[in-house]
């Protein structure tokens, strides 16, 4: 086991921002973590346009850019929903050596997203006009059980109300992307945690890109009753020991 502290790098979800996580971060540097998080292009305080990307590859890139921050010791990846997805493009991408990669409700699929019509009107105006801007699916009750989040994220002027045309068609293009590329993840240790009462992704489709990587070592817990953001339900603590307990098996042994 390293002397060195383990890092954890922390992507957040779609339509939020980094700041949502600080009681997870409080909790991690509390028992010896280190934690580098911090906002994706276009989302919360983020520079360039709020709700917007060029290319799901500026994800990656930013990453990318977090994971060069982190000089020695033990890494963790930690992506939520479009987080976790940002995650898994990245390690099909970059490969990088990391010890664990935790996914919380990976985006995986969609619920509720755009009508027929407008999913075709989304692949004309991703040209025309990609700027364009449409309502998010964000709703605080449906990514929490916790009254008290819900009641703070009302009030939460960074989170996003709006993305575009072109963050949407990127955002779908990226799951394409996760399952035509399952055979390129890397051989790394992953543990899948799916919230059981999802409102906001397929969580069938996360089971699917699950049982498609082919590695060593993989774990899939799914957590029922509990909504999307499982690090924000009133029992998140018990997700978070779950998830601590994943990274002391990895660091307990030598990194493939």
């Amino acid at each position: 086991m390293s002397s060195t502290p383990a890092s954890i790098i922390i992507v957040h979800g779609a339509f939020e921002h980094i700041g949502r996580y600080n009681h997870l971060i409080k909790q991690f540097e509390a028992d010896g973590y280190r934690v580098l998080g911090q906002n994706l292009p276009g989302q919360g305080d983020s520079e360039g346009v709020k709700g917007h990307i060029r290319s799901f590859d500026q994800y990656i890139e930013t990453i990318e850019k977090w994971l060069q921050q982190i000089d020695e010791g033990p890494v963790f990846l930690l992506g939520h929903s479009m987080g976790g997805l940002a995650v898994i493009r990245t390690m099909q991408e970059l490969k990088p050596k990391v010890n664990g990669v935790i996914l919380s409700s990976p985006a995986m699929g969609i619920l509720n997203g755009a009508s027929k019509p407008m999913e075709a009107a989304s692949k004309i105006l991703n040209y025309l006009w990609p700027s364009l801007k449409v309502d998010t699916q964000f709703n605080p009750e449906y990514v929490t059980k916790s009254e008290a989040v819900r009641i703070r994220d009302q009030h939460d002027q960074l989170i996003l109300k709006k993305v575009s045309v072109r963050w949407y068609r990127e955002f779908q293009r990226g799951i394409r992307q996760a399952f035509s590329k399952v055979d390129q993840f890397p051989d790394v240790p992953i543990l899948v945690m799916q919230a059981g009462e999802d409102l906001m992704i397929d969580a069938w489709k996360t089971k699917e890109w699950f049982h498609k990587i082919d590695l060593h070592e993989k774990t899939y817990k799914e957590w029922p009753g509990l909504y999307h953001e499982l690090f924000n339900e009133p029992e998140w603590k018990q997700v978070y020991a779950f998830a601590t307990q994943f990274m002391q098996q990895q660091l307990s042994k030598p990194m493939r």
